[in-house]
């Protein structure tokens, strides 16, 4: 057992901005005696878990509290202090507020909404297309799908959809915006949604955000503020991860042509390539949320103290060679794929099974549409987000 006062803290995070690699530094420290310890640009230093059973095991066990990061000087990387939303409950709390959101994201209803996402991304690549090439794949078609399903099941107004595109950047920045600005835009953000709750009490509708509000109004079972809260993060994460693994995955299977072909000759292997593309790319750059030992917990040959946080590299775990023999290859017919691409436990991602159905049917149309789909010039790559992704993607046909 390693002990917590074992080892001084490295620099994290270790990924680089530009491509989709995975740092050779996460594979020395998965072939360590138990964790590492880390420092993030702000806040507190941190276990690292980077083994997959490692990451699970913390994602899952609930003597690991994400709500005592409120009130800690949380391991981060941007100067804004976490907040108390959904993101930062831990049970009964947050179990009350995810219930009530839940029963619009069962497997049943995402799939019920296949037709029409495929319809949108139909719709989207017909757009492209006419435009010309070379063509943005994000701007004229990654966007495109998450935004406009996203909005449709919430019931925002398709002319304020672009409203909130520069307020998810900022969000999701971790350029040193100082904590003015990033007030700021919460407020701006937060402003907006107040606004549309009020429109949808006036006018109420079959969407998810008129059932929020009666919940709120009727049955007052969440406060305004955490109808707020829930709202904004269901625009934010609705949409932002899903945009970005559409030209991920693309970008992947553009440089692996002969998996490419395999998937335009065979549609039917594009749910296990989803599966197998969202357990090989590393999206995030950062640690995502840190879980706080309630007590003392060994993880993984390493005791961590009551009151110390650990942040998880997902990416790093779901490419580790213990669980997945040959991690570093992308493989469709891989046995038992099991990867926490979406987290697991209790935090598990709400919109999972909907994130599936948008990167099938994005996959299915432009591999149907656009069997010679190329790169068609230099990508440039996000810089200071959460999440590693093109920012353009010129692409011909």
């Amino acid at each position: 057992m390693t002990l917590s006062t074992q080892s001084e803290p490295i620099n994290y995070p270790f990924t680089s901005e530009v491509g989709l690699g995975l740092d050779e530094r996460f594979r020395t420290a998965q072939s360590g005696q138990g964790m590492v310890r880390v420092q993030l640009p702000y806040g507190e230093a941190a276990w690292l878990a980077t083994r997959y059973e490692d990451a699970r095991f913390v994602l899952g066990d609930r003597r690991f509290s994400r709500a005592m990061a409120v009130e800690r000087d949380a391991p981060r990387l941007t100067p804004v202090k976490l907040t108390q939303t959904i993101l930062a409950m831990d049970p009964p709390e947050h179990t009350r507020l995810r219930t009530l959101v839940a029963t619009a994201f069962t497997m049943h209803r995402m799939e019920a909404l296949r037709p029409r996402v495929r319809e949108i991304a139909e719709t989207a690549l017909a757009e492209m297309v006419a435009g010309g090439q070379p063509a943005d794949l994000v701007e004229k078609f990654a966007l495109t799908i998450p935004v406009a399903v996203i909005c449709e099941l919430l019931g925002v107004p398709v002319a304020d959809r672009p409203k909130f595109r520069a307020w998810t950047d900022t969000a999701m920045s971790t350029s040193r915006v100082d904590q003015g600005q990033a007030e700021a835009n919460q407020l701006a953000l937060r402003g907006y949604i107040a606004e549309l709750l009020a429109w949808h009490r006036a006018k109420p509708a079959d969407d998810l955000i008129t059932a929020l509000v009666e919940a709120r109004d009727e049955r007052d079972r969440l406060s305004e503020d955490e109808l707020i809260d829930i709202v904004v993060t269901l625009l934010v994460a609705g949409h932002e991860t899903t945009a970005t693994q559409i030209p991920n995955f693309v970008y992947v299977l553009l440089e692996r042509p002969g998996q490419w072909a395999e998937l335009v000759a065979d549609p039917d292997l594009i749910p296990a390539a989803v599966e197998e593309l969202l357990r090989y790319v590393p999206l995030g750059d950062g640690p995502g949320f840190p879980r706080y030992a309630t007590e003392d917990v060994e993880v993984g040959g390493t005791l961590v103290r009551a009151g110390e946080p650990v942040v998880i590299a997902l990416g790093a775990a779901n490419r580790d060679e213990r669980r997945f023999p040959s991690a570093d290859e992308v493989r469709f017919d891989r046995p038992n794929n099991q990867h926490i691409g979406f987290g697991h436990g209790v935090h598990h991602c709400l919109g999972a099974t909907l994130a599936r159905v948008e990167l099938q049917e994005a996959l299915r149309v432009l591999l149907a549409r656009l069997p010679d789909l190329r790169l068609g010039g230099d990508l440039v790559w996000k810089t200071e987000m959460l999440v590693r992704g093109p920012r353009t993607m010129p692409v011909g046909w």
